[in-house]
């Protein structure tokens, strides 16, 4: 009788919690505007994933000699060659090759390309000495190649290849540096709101420490002292972005371990670890996640105004924020702040928009009347 009891008051409880995430779920997708910026997050998504499929100057596939080749595809795996590892779809024997013009020359049986047939890093216009694409007469563009749709860089680099790629690099830094930001703050917030006493003290006044900094300034303090880099970009972002979410966890930790699950688990003789990571922690987690949406957005923004100043991602690494920089040396050239800038724009409004719907979703009480 107490087994079935038990197994009674368990499927009660998840379902429950189903009901409850299903709500969620519900007043999420009734938010229009939360929605327009989720598709727009999957979107964007999707071309981070594809970018070396959309624009690339090396083929989809080819055939040579009576084999197939995938050249694009070894974009994927780039990273293996710095460990020492051979990467697959990587050929040694075309690494300095002009596909396009073995195409046309017919060396090639079949070749299929990307449909921005541009690399966002090599210079396309160098060799000929013209001007960007956007001041081009027709006729030359015409014996070049294909038209670029967003122009050209003082180097001849596609804009729109490099604003391609670019979203893989926003992305990137977004979600990791928020990740990791996400990481140190439950746990300084679990430590802070759990244990209290002279430890909740402690992380409390470092918090405090933190929050008075300017986290730009911050930011550009510690990136003095690094080599410029995707990898410490991400890292100090993240190292500086987790107060917020801290102290969101330290306040959910206080208030829950006053409830009476929380109680009757101690009680039982549940050890701490069990009570936190069980028990509280999942019931905690909600506006700690806002706050992390929250703060891709931020970590998209600081990254692009890193790379704007130089001090960002290293060159020739496409980004949003090196595209941006090139606008303050050329000011003719009005697509190198048009594009990026609304690219910088759509994507941080986008964020914003899925976290206010989740923050609303997940709480009611704190809806902003925004839904139409």
């Amino acid at each position: 009788m107490v087994a079935r009891k038990n197994n009674k008051e368990n499927k009660s409880k998840q379902v429950n919690a189903a009901g409850y995430w299903s709500l969620v779920l519900q007043r999420f997708k009734r938010d229009r505007l939360a929605m327009t910026g989720f598709i727009l997050v999957i979107f964007l998504f999707i071309i981070a994933i594809l970018a070396p499929l959309m624009a690339n100057n090396k083929p989809i596939v080819f055939e040579y000699q009576g084999v197939y080749r995938f050249p694009a595809l070894g974009d994927y795996f780039f990273w293996l060659n710095k460990l020492g590892i051979k990467p697959p779809f990587y050929y040694p024997e075309f690494r300095i090759f002009d596909y396009g013009r073995a195409f046309k020359e017919g060396k090639f049986k079949f070749a299929l390309f990307a449909p921005i047939p541009y690399s966002p890093i090599q210079p396309n216009l160098d060799e000929l000495g013209l001007e960007p694409a956007w001041v081009m007469s027709p006729a030359e563009e015409k014996q070049y190649l294909n038209w670029h749709w967003m122009g050209t860089d003082d180097l001849g680099r596609d804009v729109f290849s490099r604003m391609i790629h670019g979203t893989h690099i926003s992305l990137l830094v977004g979600f990791v540096s928020s990740g990791i930001a996400l990481f140190i703050g439950i746990l300084f917030g679990a430590l802070a709101g759990y244990y209290g006493g002279l430890l909740d003290n402690i992380i409390s006044r470092f918090i405090e420490v933190m929050i008075c900094f300017p986290t730009f300034f911050l930011i550009l303090a510690i990136i003095a002292f690094l080599e410029p880099s995707i990898w410490n970009i991400m890292i100090v972002i993240g190292l500086t972005s987790w107060t917020s979410i801290a102290r969101y966890i330290r306040g959910e930790f206080l208030k829950i371990t006053t409830h009476e699950y929380t109680q009757a688990a101690r009680a039982l003789g549940a050890s701490n670890n069990r009570i936190i990571f069980k028990h509280i922690l999942p019931n905690a987690l909600a506006p700690a996640l806002v706050s992390a949406t929250f703060g891709i957005a931020h970590a998209i923004l600081t990254e692009a105004g890193l790379s704007m100043l130089g001090i960002g991602v290293k060159l020739p690494t496409p980004t949003w924020g090196s595209i941006l920089s090139l606008a303050l040396k050329y000011m003719d050239y009005w697509w190198l702040s048009i594009f990026p800038g609304l690219a910088i724009f759509l994507t941080v409004t986008a964020y914003n928009l899925v976290g206010e719907g989740l923050r609303d979703a997940l709480d009611p009480r704190l809806s902003s009347e925004h839904n139409f």
